[in-house]
């Protein structure tokens, strides 16, 4: 088996890729039968965007503070693991922003597309899904669009639902919402496109994030989930990923 190793740039990680390199050998990108990410969730989103065309499946081993998309670190029978491992696909979420300048910004998200106020004064949103206005005017912090694979990351940290993988909806979380005060969020259908407009961006400028990628003084964002590009995580089978969404939401 060619693997190919990304670790991220810790002292640990940097250690255990030395390890593993000289087990197996570091196999070009383009040649390798499957890439071994370390670190933690961070350096798997950072090695989802590195695998453009997704033709390479990626095993995550955990050297992260969370490592919520990673198996435990063990040296011990890598090729078997890999063998022997559960594939999971995921769609990320396509966006495309509007700045006030004019420019369009694209990006992809596995985790979620983010909005958020860049002063100390609220964002004013206005909420469209498939042309429909659904909420005139939003006060608040910001918002935000999450995938089932990222609903356990910054949309939990929001108070938004977690998803299971096979959900087939989206979640779009305020993030301290002001007004309407008792707004928590809904849950869109993955088919579903979102857009949201920025009102008075001028006086109250808002950027917007998808995953790392940050764009600033946006006016306008579209969000849908692209079903034409996919990626494919794995997973030792006692540590599959629909499993520990599950187990995560009976956790108080």
């Amino acid at each position: 088996m060619k693997i190919h190793f990304h670790a991220a740039k810790t002292d640990r990680a940097a250690q255990a890729f030395k390890e593993l390199e000289a087990a197996h050998g570091q196999a070009p990108w383009t040649e390798c039968d499957v890439m071994v990410v370390l670190g933690g969730d961070g350096t798997m989103l950072e090695a989802l965007h590195l695998n453009s065309d997704g033709s390479k499946p990626v095993f995550g081993m955990n050297f992260g503070s969370v490592g919520f998309l990673m198996n435990p670190y063990k040296t011990d029978n890598l090729v078997d693991r890999i063998k022997a491992a559960s594939p999971v696909d995921i769609h990320p979420l396509k966006m495309r922003a509007t700045d006030t300048s004019g420019n369009t910004h694209e990006a992809i998200a596995f985790n979620e597309v983010s909005m958020l106020r860049e002063t100390r004064q609220t964002a004013q949103l206005k909420i469209s899904v498939d042309n429909v206005v659904r909420i005139p005017e939003l006060v608040c912090d910001g918002i935000l669009l999450a995938t089932p694979a990222g609903s356990t990351a910054y949309n939990l940290s929001a108070h938004g639902p977690i998803l299971p993988l096979s959900s087939n909806v989206l979640a779009l979380t305020p993030i301290s919402a002001f007004r309407p005060r008792r707004w928590r969020g809904a849950l869109i259908p993955c088919e579903r496109k979102v857009h949201i407009d920025v009102l008075n961006g001028e006086k109250r400028p808002v950027s917007c994030t998808a995953d790392s990628h940050e764009f600033r003084d946006i006016i306008s964002l579209d969000i849908h989930q692209s079903n034409s590009i996919s990626r494919t995580l794995l997973f030792d089978p006692d540590h599959h990923l629909e499993e520990r969404i599950l187990k995560e939401q009976f956790v108080s």
